[in-house]
């Protein structure tokens, strides 16, 4: 019997303050087996030219949470929170894209598609 597919993660970065893609924003990708599980580095990567991660791998067999780091504040040092980061459940087989749309100010985060 074969396991099933590795779950994926993709992410990308607007500034909608400037209406554009962030570019440069350092992105952590950690991961862990449940609520008590020990995060585990998976991957690194930085934000290209259209604010995409396009490099992150599949996560590992057994991972069920997920968690993005992003360093905003090597993106820009004018905004009021220099670093976020953000935990989601994960599902086999399953493709998660997560955007972070930042300004100065706030920040959102959702599941796409």
């Amino acid at each position: 019997m074969s396991s099933p597919p590795a779950a994926t993660v993709s992410t990308h970065v607007l500034d909608t303050s400037a209406g554009r893609p962030a570019a440069g924003v350092p992105v952590r990708l950690a991961v862990r087996t449940g609520r008590d599980g020990e995060w585990q580095p998976h991957a690194e990567s930085s934000t290209d030219g259209d604010g995409r991660c396009r490099d992150l791998p599949a996560l590992p067999e057994g991972a069920a949470w997920a968690r993005l780091h992003f360093d905003t504040g090597s993106y820009s040092d004018v905004g009021f929170f220099p670093e976020v980061s953000t935990v989601f459940a994960v599902a086999p087989g399953e493709h998660h894209h997560v955007p972070l749309l930042l300004s100065p100010f706030g920040y959102s985060v959702y599941r796409g598609s």
